[in-house]
């Protein structure tokens, strides 16, 4: 894989403290990026970034907020950003539409999509000025296909991938790459929330519900956050890249 694109620059990675945040920031320091890792928690992300295999920074901010996305860009100015991965999500509630409340349906806009507004709002300039960078938003495979009893959370994603190919459009004649990497489910804990609920919802167990959503997969499992990570270099990688959604879930989804 050639690294020439990621060595040397400073990349921002979104819910960086823990998780796939943090897998992809631990990836791109080791390409040689001196990496941004925000979080909510200042803590849990500072002790996130000392890990790294290359001296970085953390940052604490709440992505859906548009003040704290404010105080994070003035707390960066001093920062030459150019490449933005847009990683912060919130997996929302596990039940019918029609039970969900309009304050649950908001909270998960509110992160996984108005977050990816506002940070692209406060970071996109500086790369257009300078006529090069490169936008990652993780959507999601949930975002292409149904899933029961999670309508927020795939709306939500669907809505990313609209947002990226409308501003690849916008800014990509001024240098700037904009692109979306979709999972599969990712191992973790995140999935393991998700599979306790789904077995409570069906009255099934946690294994059976675990085997049900991973059938749907060609490879017949989820995918892994170094996986996912390392398809993140990959695109990264590939100057031509613009405007596209990448899929990586094991066959999950097939186009």
């Amino acid at each position: 894989m050639n690294s020439n694109r990621i060595a040397g620059r400073t990349a921002l990675v979104t819910g960086g403290g823990n998780g796939l945040g943090l897998a992809m920031a631990r990836a791109l320091a080791d390409a040689g990026a001196r990496v941004i890792a925000v979080g909510r928690d200042r803590a849990k992300t500072e002790a996130a970034v000392a890990r790294l295999s290359t001296p970085g920074r953390a940052a604490a901010c709440d992505v859906s907020d548009p003040s704290s996305v404010a105080a994070l860009a003035a707390e960066l100015a001093d920062e030459e950003i150019s490449v933005l991965v847009n990683n912060a999500g919130v997996p929302g509630p596990v039940k019918p539409l029609t039970e969900i409340e309009p304050a649950e349906w908001d909270a998960v806009f509110d992160v996984n999509v108005r977050g990816v507004y506002l940070m692209c709002r406060a970071f996109l300039p500086p790369m257009v000025e300078r006529g090069a960078g490169d936008v990652v938003n993780v959507a999601s495979v949930s975002g292409k296909r149904p899933l029961t009893a999670r309508t927020p959370y795939c709306a939500s994603k669907m809505a990313v991938i609209g947002l990226t190919t409308t501003l690849a459009a916008e800014v990509g004649p001024a240098g700037v790459n904009v692109n979306s990497l979709s999972p599969g489910p990712v191992a973790g804990p995140r999935m393991e929330r998700n599979f306790r609920l789904e077995a409570e919802r069906t009255g099934t167990s946690y294994e059976e519900a675990e085997r049900a959503f991973v059938s749907r997969s060609a490879l017949g499992r989820m995918v892994t956050e170094e996986e996912v990570a390392a398809a993140l270099l990959a695109m990264l990688s590939m100057p031509g890249l613009c405007a596209a959604d990448i899929d990586l879930s094991a066959g999950m989804v097939a186009r």
